[in-house]
C-alpha cells in the first residue's frame, strides 16, 4: 500500500485492519456464489422440487421471506449496534448463524422442499444481516474521498472470495462426476465446502477489525433503537439525496438480485447447460466481476460517486438485452462477462455512495436503512422473475426481458442525486443527533 494510499484511510487505521475489513468480503462471498447463484438454486428448482412448474417461484419465495426477515430487523440492529457499539459482536453472531445453517443444506435431498426452504431462510437472513453490518464498519476505516475505493477493495476481493470457494467446488463436482456421482450426491458436499471456506476465511476479520464507536449511555437498548429509527424517518428532509438513492437503489437492485438468484437457473432452463458448464460461466464472471469491483472503486473517485453509478446501469440495460437475445453459448458468454463487470462495480459504487451521504456517528443506522432498501429489492426483482415463469409456462427469456427494466427505472431515478448536496447535508447532520 502506498504513501498516498495509506494516507488517505481513516486515522489510526492500518493496511493490516483494512485488510482484514476486506477479508470478510472475501470469506461471505462464497455463500452468495456456490449456494445462491451457481450450485443450490439450480439443485433446488431440477432435484430437489424435481422442475415442478412452481419450482423457481418457490424458491424466490423462500429468499423473499428470508429478506423480509432482515427488513424488519436491519434498522433496529444497526441503531442498536451504533448505541451499544456491538457491530463486531453482532456481526460474529450472524456469522456463525449462516455458517452452520449453510452446513445443514447438505443434508437436503431429492423431495426435501420444506426443509430446503427453512434452512435456506435462516441462512440468507444471517448472511444479510452480516452483510449490513459490515458496511457500517466502512466509514469508520476510510475517508470520505477514498471510500470509492476502499469499498472496490472490498467488493474485489469478495469477488476473488467467491472464485476460490466456487473453485473448490468445481473440483469437487468434477472429481465426483468423474467417479459416476450425481448432483444428490456431489451437491450436499458444495454446502459443507462453502460453510468451511466462511468459518476459515472471515477470522482474520475477528481478529484484526476494530470496534471504534462508543457505546452511548441512557436509554433502555431496544427501545432507544425504534426510537432513534423513527427519528431517521421523520427526518428524511434533511437527506433527500440519500433518500431518493434510497429509492433508485431498489429499483436497479431488484434487477441484480434477480440475475444473482437465477443466473444458474437460466444458464440450465434456458441455454441447456450443464452443471458443470455452468459452474465454469459463473467462476470465469467471477474473475470479470473482481476486476470490475476493483477498476471502477478508482473510476468513482475519479468520475464521481453518481455518474459511475448510471454507466454502471447503462452496462446493465446491455448485458439483459445480450442475455434476452441470446442464441448460443458464445453470446451467452459474452453477456455473462458484461454481467461480471457490472455487478462489481454497481455494488461497490452503491455501497461507497451510502457510507458519502450518512452523517458521522449514524454509520450503522444509515446502513441499516441501506439494507433494508437492498433487501426490499431483493424480494422485488427475484418474485418478478419467478412470478414471471410460472404465469408463462417457463419462459425465461420473457422473466429476464422484464426484470431489466428495473434498471431502466433505477437510472431515472439516480440520475437525479447529487452527492455533494447530499454529503453538505450529511455534515449539516452531526449537530442533529436524535439517539443522544
Amino acid at each position: 500500500m502506498s504513501d498516498k494510499t495509506r494516507k488517505r484511510l481513516a486515522p489510526g487505521v492500518t493496511p493490516l485492519e483494512i485488510w482484514s475489513w476486506a477479508m470478510y468480503d472475501f470469506a461471505n462471498s462464497g455463500y452468495t456464489t456456490v449456494v445462491i447463484t451457481a450450485v443450490f438454486s439450480a439443485y433446488f428448482v431440477a432435484e430437489v422440487a424435481a422442475n415442478a412448474p412452481w419450482a423457481t417461484f418457490a424458491w424466490t419465495a423462500a429468499l423473499a421471506v428470508s429478506y423480509a426477515l432482515i427488513m424488519l430487523s436491519a434498522p433496529l440492529l444497526g441503531a442498536w449496534a451504533d448505541a451499544r457499539a456491538a457491530k463486531k459482536r453482532l456481526l460474529l453472531a450472524t456469522t456463525l448463524g449462516c455458517i452452520v445453517f449453510t452446513a445443514a443444506l447438505a443434508g437436503v435431498g431429492r423431495g426435501d422442499v420444506a426443509l430446503a426452504v427453512v434452512l435456506i431462510v435462516l441462512s440468507n437472513f444471517f448472511f444479510g444481516s452480516g452483510e449490513n453490518l459490515i458496511a457500517a464498519f466502512l466509514p469508520e476505516v476510510s475517508e470520505g474521498d477514498a471510500l470509492g475505493q476502499v469499498s472496490g477493495w472490498g467488493w474485489s476481493l469478495g469477488y476473488l472470495g467467491g472464485l476460490v470457494a466456487l473453485g473448490a467446488s468445481l473440483a469437487y463436482v468434477t472429481w465426483a462426476q468423474a467417479q459416476g456421482a450425481r448432483a444428490v450426491d456431489f451437491v450436499p458436499v458444495t454446502m459443507l465446502i462453502t460453510a468451511a471456506f466462511f468459518l476459515l476465511a472471515c477470522l482474520p476479520t475477528f481478529l484484526f477489525l476494530r470496534e471504534r464507536a462508543q457505546a452511548r449511555a441512557g436509554s433502555v437498548p431496544l427501545r432507544a433503537a425504534w426510537q432513534r429509527l423513527g427519528q431517521t424517518l421523520r427526518a428524511a428532509q434533511h437527506f433527500r439525496d440519500l433518500r431518493r438513492f434510497l429509492a433508485g437503489l431498489i429499483f436497479y437492485q431488484a434487477g441484480i438480485q434477480a440475475v444473482i438468484a437465477l443466473a444458474a437457473v437460466y444458464a440450465q432452463q434456458a441455454m441447456g447447460f450443464s452443471t458443470r458448464e455452468t459452474l465454469v460461466l459463473i467462476l470465469v464472471v467471477n474473475i470479470t466481476a473482481a476486476c470490475g469491483a476493483f477498476a471502477f472503486g478508482h473510476v468513482q473517485d475519479k468520475l464521481g460517486h453518481v455518474p459511475t453509478i448510471v454507466l454502471t446501469l447503462a452496462g446493465w440495460i446491455v448485458t439483459v438485452l445480450l442475455a434476452w437475445r441470446s442464441d448460443s453459448a458464445a453470446m451467452f458468454w459474452l453477456a455473462a462477462n458484461l454481467v461480471g463487470v457490472c455487478l462489481g462495480s454497481s455494488q461497490s459504487a452503491g455501497r461507497a455512495l451510502v457510507a458519502y451521504l450518512s452523517p458521522p456517528g449514524r454509520q450503522a443506522e444509515f446502513f441499516g436503512l441501506w439494507g433494508l432498501a437492498v433487501k426490499c429489492s431483493s424480494i422485488l426483482g427475484p418474485l418478478t422473475y419467478g412470478a414471471v415463469t410460472w404465469l408463462s409456462g417457463g419462459d425465461h427469456r420473457l422473466a429476464i426481458l422484464l426484470t431489466g427494466l428495473y434498471f431502466v427505472v433505477g437510472i431515472v431515478i439516480v440520475a437525479g442525486v447529487s452527492s455533494e448536496r447530499g454529503r453538505r447535508a450529511a455534515l449539516e447532520a452531526t449537530a442533529f443527533d436524535p439517539g443522544g
